[in-house]
């Protein structure tokens, strides 16, 4: 516990374990892209370390040469002053003989090593003793030492040289005076002899040199042989990263590593680019990670102490996780627990998938299914599908209900055997087989059961060897079958009546034909005969009115007296009554000629802009005084200033023909009410009496030629029929009518309707 609660706590890579852990991911990349430039400055230092080497052993055996020289010419001097001190003290007492045997007996064996030789000579230069024996006996000393040297001139004063012999040996030499009868000592050591251990000693380092040299090589050429296999197997390691972070990030995978001991967490990058976050050098603590997680998808902490305490297993745990955006990102992480072999210490190590796809796929898998099913269970038909091995996928309610199952028997792998046997299968009447032509896998049939009703049943085998039925009640259909096969006998017999009718409508069609002819021919004549009667009518017009003219007037002077008295007042009263009796055979003559000018439609109206007040005004003023002779009042209702588009003469007419009706059946003392309205585009003028009225039959005959109301035949109300006639037919060539509302002993309403042409819409200028 205390380890997992440690991991709220950032932790970061402290230790060299850890650095050398990040140091791959990190520093690989740099190091094998400067190892070429490595791999030289190694080749040249150890290039310069061998000659570095070389040069010091070189120098090395140069100064320990020149010291071994330099402490020769050193001993060499002492060696010297020693002998030519031995020297004096072997010359016998009266100095003149010189003994050879306590010279050699007092002089130390050391001052013979490394074929050190001493010299000793007379007088005269030549050698009189040599040490070791049997050296240069017969020659002087300069001759031994050579011509060059200076030593045996200036003895002592010269101090120790290197000198070659006469011989060409080099050698190192210190040469003292001494008193006579002898003549100086020499100590003469050969380098050759000198420099023999140091010879050796220097051969030695030498072949020590070599052989570091030799292993130096080896190693170099293990090192670059190393290099070599490590930079192959580093390019190996880089191309095999490369390939598991494209697979990790086209797999959307990152990598966990969770040290539950150190309470840390170490991710891929991977890992950090599915959530869009940019890969931290550092790792995680599990209170970064706990910010990430959604709080409603479980604690990774208590699945992993529950995982500590069984000491082994794994976690497969999906989640959602808050992305830099701000929106969850679905994850599924599957941790092994592991213990390191270093340290014993538990890890848990895995891989997170991102699985938001998935998990968007399976909802709408999910509201897809149940879409399927709600659509399923909407459908009328008994739906049921099964797999492969008979068993059980999905049905309907209908299903159920039809079978009788219990909620058991309707569960997904249900065999089929059992859901028969749980069931209760509909007991079928007849069962009748429908063909599927094209269908092997396919039967379909029809079965009624004993209640009455049918069924269709269609059974489709799937491409994965299960079968889908669907039984669908075709009762209504049925029954409308039924009905249509009853239609089809009612239909042939309907055809062979109607057969029977084709023919009778044949013959009827042969008759129509003929009597088609009869009325072309007849129709001809009646125009013929139309035609002779506007032009008898016209004649006849013509010439009655020239007599009835004559006679009128004839009648108008006799009855005025103009050429003197009559001679009885009666013969005045039957001028009188020719007169108006010419008068009123006048007007229905030329009511006669206009009905039928309009009968044969050579009436042209002027439709001009006319005020309705001055027409009305008009039409009451000419029937005045036959409506003051009965003591009848006219009452006008009018708006002023109303305009109305219409013939003067024909509009006048009607108006006239409606007021004289009116005058002459309205009863003495009576009034007549004129009401005049323009409404929607339409002129109503309405006369009004309260005259005996007319009864309904009646009215639908009256604006016929010469059509009179039986009633005012009776009244004695005498009139030709023609006034009313020729009132509607200059109404209809206003493209207006009259209408008649009446009633017996009620008065009747006459209302002529005239509609108005529209007016359009005035012109704007345009904006310029």
């Amino acid at each position: 516990m205390a380890r997992l609660h440690a991991a709220h706590v950032p932790v970061y890579a402290g230790t060299w374990n850890e650095v050398w852990r990040l140091f791959p991911k990190y520093s690989i990349q740099k190091l094998a892209r400067r190892e070429p430039w490595l791999r030289a400055a190694i080749l040249g230092l150890i290039i310069a370390f061998a000659a570095a080497l070389v040069a010091a052993v070189f120098i090395q055996g140069q100064d320990a040469r020149l010291q071994i020289i330099n402490d020769a010419l050193s001993d060499a001097e002492t060696l010297s002053i020693a002998a030519a001190a031995k020297a004096t003290d072997a010359l016998e007492k009266n100095a003149t003989t010189f003994n050879e045997d306590q010279f050699r007996s007092t002089m130390p064996a050391h001052a013979f090593q490394h074929g050190r030789q001493i010299l000793i000579s007379n007088a005269k230069g030549h050698i009189v003793t040599g040490l070791p024996d049997g050296i240069a006996a017969s020659k002087t000393l300069a001759d031994y030492m050579g011509a060059e040297q200076l030593l045996t001139v200036f003895g002592e004063k010269a101090g120790p040289l290197r000198i070659t012999l006469a011989d060409g040996t080099d050698a190192v030499a210190a040469v003292r005076n001494l008193d006579a009868p002898l003549g100086q000592v020499a100590v003469i050591q050969p380098l050759s002899s000198l420099l023999a251990d140091w010879r050796s000693a220097f051969y030695r380092t030498a072949f020590l040199l070599a052989s570091s040299a030799f292993i130096l090589v080896v190693l170099a050429s293990a090192y670059f042989w190393q290099a070599a296999r490590t930079q192959k197997a580093d390019t190996a390691f880089e191309r095999i990263r490369r390939r598991i972070d494209t697979a990790l990030n086209r797999g959307h995978c990152g990598l966990w590593d969770w040290d539950v001991a150190r309470g840390r967490i170490y991710w891929s990058d991977s890992m950090y680019e599915m959530i869009g976050q940019k890969p931290s050098h550092s790792y995680l603590s599990y209170g970064d990670v706990r910010t990430l997680l959604h709080p409603q998808d479980g604690n990774l902490q208590a699945l992993a102490e529950d995982l500590m305490r069984r000491g082994e297993g794994s976690i497969d745990h999906a989640c959602r996780m808050k992305d830099v955006k701000g929106e969850w990102v679905w994850l599924r992480v599957r941790v092994q627990l592991v213990r390191d072999e270093t340290d014993a210490s538990i890890h848990l190590i895995g891989i997170a998938t991102d699985i938001s796809e998935q998990v968007s796929l399976t909802e709408k898998t999910a509201a897809a299914d149940r879409r399927l099913r709600e659509a399923i269970e909407a459908i009328s038909e008994a739906f049921v599908l099964w797999d492969n091995q008979n068993r059980l996928i999905v049905c309907n309610k209908k299903f159920q209900q039809l079978h009788q199952l219990p909620n058991e028997a309707v569960q997904p792998g249900t065999p089929y055997a059992r859901v028969i046997a749980l069931g209760r299968a509909p007991e079928i009447q007849k069962e009748m087989m429908r063909s599927e032509h094209g269908a092997q896998d396919a039967r379909a049939y029809e079965a009624k059961l004993l209640d009455g009703r049918w069924l269709q049943v269609d059974e489709r085998r799937t491409k994965d060897g299960g079968y889908v039925s669907v039984g669908t009640d075709i009762t209504q259909l049925k029954l409308h079958e039924e009905q249509l096969l009853d239609s089809e006998r009612r239909l042939i017999a309907m055809i062979s009546d109607l057969r029977r009718s084709r023919q009778t409508l044949e013959a009827q069609a042969q008759q129509l034909a003929e009597l088609a002819e009869q009325y072309l021919e007849q129709k001809g004549q009646a125009e013929a005969a139309n035609r002779a009667k506007s032009e008898f009518l016209a004649n006849m017009s013509h010439e009655l009115r020239t007599p009835l003219n004559a006679i009128i007037g004839f009648s108008e002077l006799m009855g005025g007296e103009v050429f003197g008295p009559l001679g009885s007042s009666k013969y005045v009263d039957y001028c009188k009554d020719i007169r108006e009796s010419g008068a009123y055979l006048l007007t229905m003559i030329s009511d006669v000629l206009d009905m039928a000018r309009l009968d044969a439609g050579r009436v042209k109206l002027d439709i001009a802009p006319l005020a309705t007040d001055d027409v009305v005004s008009t039409a009451v003023e000419t029937i005045r005084p036959q409506a003051a002779a009965k003591h009848i009042g006219i009452s006008i209702e009018q708006a002023p200033g109303v305009t109305v588009h219409a013939d003067a003469q024909a509009l006048g007419r009607i108006l006239h023909t409606l007021l004289r009706n009116a005058v002459k059946f309205s009863p003495d003392g009576s009034d007549i009410q004129i009401v005049t309205r323009m409404r929607d585009g339409e002129l109503t003028i309405s006369v009004e009496d309260h005259g005996p009225g007319i009864a309904e039959e009646d009215i639908s005959r009256l604006g016929r030629p010469f059509e009179q109301v039986s009633n005012t035949m009776e009244n004695g109300m005498k009139g030709s029929g023609l006034g009313l006639g020729i009132a509607k037919s200059l109404a209809e060539l206003h493209g207006g009518k009259l209408q008649i509302q009446s009633a017996p002993n009620q008065g009747t309403r006459v209302t002529l309707r005239i509609p108005q042409p529209r007016k359009q819409a005035a012109e704007l200028p345009l904006a310029v």
